[in-house]
């Protein structure tokens, strides 16, 4: 069925997904950018302010008021209860009157006199639209994934068509769908018409009750596993006409700040819109309103490092010189191969403090990220300093936009020293970076992946959990295409305790090599400080994968780690943690291996929380 080409499409979210009260909910979604929002029950019901008043703010603050939600447990084989039911309705029905809204969300029963029979339930449905429609509202049925009879679309759909009244159809919620392994692609086949409203909610894949899965793990499009481009399109092409609105609840979420939350889910529809544009059938269906893809990222343009003194003399042993001095500020350029380190000694902590991404058009890719609600970073600049286009990640870390070479490029900030890579013959071979380790605050962790997917264009790479020595932690990569630019996020699912001194959320730059072996030695002799990694380590590994006496025994020597796949291994090497926080790597890849060093991560935290203790003892 061909329609013609859309607009931009509305937005909408459910307060539900945003914490507070509704007073604080409304003003941060219409911040945001959305364009209306669906009235959760119980946050009306806790509000101080009439329905009228709802709608009044709604509109000063340039909020539609979209949906009215839930109504629960419908349809009964109790005749009492069902009039009981229409009584109940009658009441909401003069709710959303005073509101201002028209549709109702009225949910597929859980309870156990639920109908079953799908003529007596399209009967039930069919006396409450035609009391519906005798005050200009509409009834939009939706089935809940873990509902006692109805619990599919179609099986939603069969019961709208049986009722066959004007004011009754179809609410779709993409969780309740996806997460049934439900196949969209008929959707594209029920009248536009009679889609009513639209809920999106993306997810990983776990493997557990729905009904706890909806509850706790929802996210928004782009932080899960769900195709909801996939889904989206087929919508679309049925004719759909109405906002794209988000249903998402977990349990971060529901205490985050509601300001910074509504930024981050009105994101993710932008992003969702323009997924959806770029699949070849769906290009005719919406208008990405992100317009401007984002462009290639050549590589990693350097990494910056705020650090004290103990951070400059392993860079050296690393092979490292240090090649040029900030004009105005305290920041030292160091190099080897392609990879560039500045190294921050103005003071504060040791961190990642930037990240600079090689872009084909750094104006073009600030534009994509202003137009998807990334925070400009403020920063003072000398009159003869480059300009950088530079947006602040959710975890605070600065990501510029570069193109190292360009006539006027941010390499110009800085006096060159008289020391060169190539002359300090020390071997080690570092080419580049390979990628970026960052541990992220535990409530902004799907935030940033999201943010990095969006604003800087990069895919999901790889996902997992590992059991480290203080808690789980939870992992998430995002690369390009072409595995020029890497990064790979952390998190602990729960807050460690302060009875081990160990690294508070970690961070690391991986040094990209041909020869980790060669490389490590090499950083051995001039000095550098290689974490040591336990026997046993090395036991397990001569069990699992029968490696040569001679290559074990430079494993042990060396402290390297190695993982291995079908696809081929990674190698690497780790210094102690740098000023608290910060560590090096030496990472080999070998074959097509594309990960990240994972499985032997809880060996590394265990290492560098040991050393951590032995300095402390020293001090002592």
């Amino acid at each position: 069925m061909s329609r013609e080409p859309r607009t931009a499409p509305r937005t909408a979210i459910a307060t539900v997904c945003l914490s507070g009260a509704l007073e604080d909910k409304l003003p941060a979604a219409a911040a945001a950018g959305f364009d209306g929002v669906e009235i959760f029950e119980p946050d009306l019901v806790a509000s101080p302010m009439p329905p009228g008043e709802v709608r009044l703010r709604c509109a000063d603050l340039g909020l539609s008021i979209d949906l009215y939600q839930p109504f629960r447990d419908l349809d009964s084989v109790d005749p009492e209860r069902f009039a009981a039911t229409l009584r109940r309705a009658e009441h909401k029905f003069g709710v959303m009157e005073a509101l201002g809204t028209d549709t109702v969300l009225v949910c597929s029963s859980v309870a156990p006199d639920a109908v079953a029979d799908v003529d007596l339930l399209a009967e039930q449905l069919h006396a409450l639209a035609e009391r519906a429609a005798a005050r200009g509202l509409r009834i939009a049925y939706e089935a809940l994934a873990w509902g006692r009879h109805v619990n599919t679309y179609d099986r939603s759909w069969a019961a709208v068509c049986r009722a066959d009244h004007p004011a009754l159809g179809l609410c779709l919620d993409s969780f309740h769908i996806l997460s049934r392994g439900s196949d969209p692609a008929a959707i594209a086949d029920i009248p536009g018409e009679k889609l009513f409203f639209l809920q999106l909610a993306d997810a990983p894949h776990l493997s557990m009750d729905v009904l706890q899965w909806s509850r706790h793990h929802r996210l928004f499009p782009g932080q899960g596993a769900f195709d909801l481009p996939a889904f989206l399109e087929p919508v679309l092409r049925a004719g759909y006409a109405g906002p794209l609105s988000l249903e998402v609840f977990n349990d971060v979420f529901r205490q985050a700040d509601p300001a910074r939350a509504a930024v981050d889910a009105h994101r993710s529809l932008l992003a969702l819109a323009e997924a959806t544009a770029a699949r070849g059938e769906g290009s005719d269906l919406i208008t990405d309103p992100v317009a401007e893809p984002a462009p290639e990222l050549r590589g990693h343009a350097f990494v910056e490092l705020s650090a004290d003194e103990s951070l400059a003399p392993v860079l050296a042993a690393l092979g490292f010189a240090r090649t040029g001095l900030h004009r105005t500020k305290p920041v030292e350029r160091w190099e080897q191969g392609g990879a560039r380190i500045l190294v921050n000694r103005s003071g504060g902590p040791a961190a990642v403090a930037a990240l600079a991404v090689e872009s084909a058009d750094p104006l073009a890719a600030a534009r994509r990220a202003a137009r998807l609600s990334a925070p400009r970073l403020p920063r003072e600049r000398g009159p003869a300093e480059a300009d950088l286009a530079a947006v602040t990640a959710p975890d605070g870390t600065a990501v510029f936009f570069c193109r190292t070479g360009a006539e006027t490029d941010w390499t110009g900030d800085f006096v060159p020293t008289e020391e060169t890579a190539e002359k300090d013959g020390t071997g080690i071979g570092v080419t580049g970076i390979d990628h970026v380790g960052l541990a992220q605050p535990f409530d902004h962790f799907d935030e940033a992946a999201l943010f990095y997917r969006t604003v800087l264009g990069l895919e999901p790479a790889a996902t997992g959990e590992f059991a480290a020595p203080f808690g789980l932690v939870r992992s998430r990569a995002v690369a390009d295409a072409r595995r020029r630019v890497r990064l790979a996020l952390t998190v602990s699912l729960l807050r460690r305790g302060e009875w081990a001194p160990g690294v508070s959320e970690p961070q690391y730059v991986a040094l990209a090599v041909d020869d980790v072996l060669a490389a490590a030695r090499a950083a051995r002799a001039a000095g550098a400080p290689l974490l040591a990694i336990p026997d046993n380590y090395y036991a397990d590994l001569d069990a699992r994968l029968a490696l040569s006496r001679e290559r074990l025994a430079a494993y042990r020597d060396l402290g390297v780690l190695h993982e291995e796949t079908a696809e081929g291994a990674y190698l690497q090497v780790c210094t102690e943690v740098l000023g608290g926080r910060v560590f090096l790597t030496l990472v080999q890849r070998v074959g097509d291996h594309d990960g990240y060093g994972w499985t032997d991560a809880p060996v590394r935290m265990a290492a560098h929380r040991r050393r951590r203790l032995a300095r402390e003892r020293v001090r002592a």
